[in-house]
């Protein structure tokens, strides 16, 4: 990539992985957007109206508690299912979504004027070995999570269940 730009020194990536960023992801929009976007049949989030970033609140029981969590992610569509990634901004730890998942796979999703019951699943490292770059080119903010962590990046598919 001589002479090419870096995708993680692009400037809405700098911005989007920030310290300060981050923060108001973990503590403001990570409380308020699954609601939001909710309620607004994926709509709106904190940052106002939907992207064309797919988007997905996605609500599961929790591992330990059996209660009713939810997480809203980018996810990104592969073959016509959507994947979405473990990363927690490149946090040391795996986001506590993740245990859910594994523990309790089927789930509700909302997504842009559609909501639906699914099922995660994790991919092999070989599954997400094939799609890695695909998600990169999607989610540039990758780079700079991968550069935090050493922890295995998982990434899960979303497949929606018959009716």
């Amino acid at each position: 990539m001589s002479g090419q730009p870096r995708p993680e020194d692009n400037r809405m990536v700098r911005m989007i992985t920030s310290t300060a960023f981050t923060w108001w992801i973990r503590n403001v929009a990570a409380r308020i957007d699954p609601i939001l976007y909710r309620l607004t049949n994926g709509r709106w989030t904190t940052f106002g109206p939907a992207s064309s970033l797919p988007m997905v609140t996605i609500t599961m029981k929790g591992r330990k508690t059996g209660k009713e969590r939810s997480v809203h992610l980018a996810a990104v569509e592969h073959e016509g299912l959507l994947v979405v990634v473990a990363s927690a901004m490149g946090q040391e730890k795996h986001p506590a979504w993740r245990y859910n998942l594994e523990a309790n796979p089927e789930v509700d999703v909302q997504t842009q004027g559609r909501s639906f019951r699914a099922r995660a699943e994790m991919l092999s490292d070989e599954e997400k070995a094939r799609i890695w770059d695909d998600i990169r080119k999607v989610l540039p903010m990758m780079f700079v999570y991968e550069k935090r962590t050493d922890r295995n990046i998982r990434l899960f598919r979303i497949r929606p269940l018959e009716n």
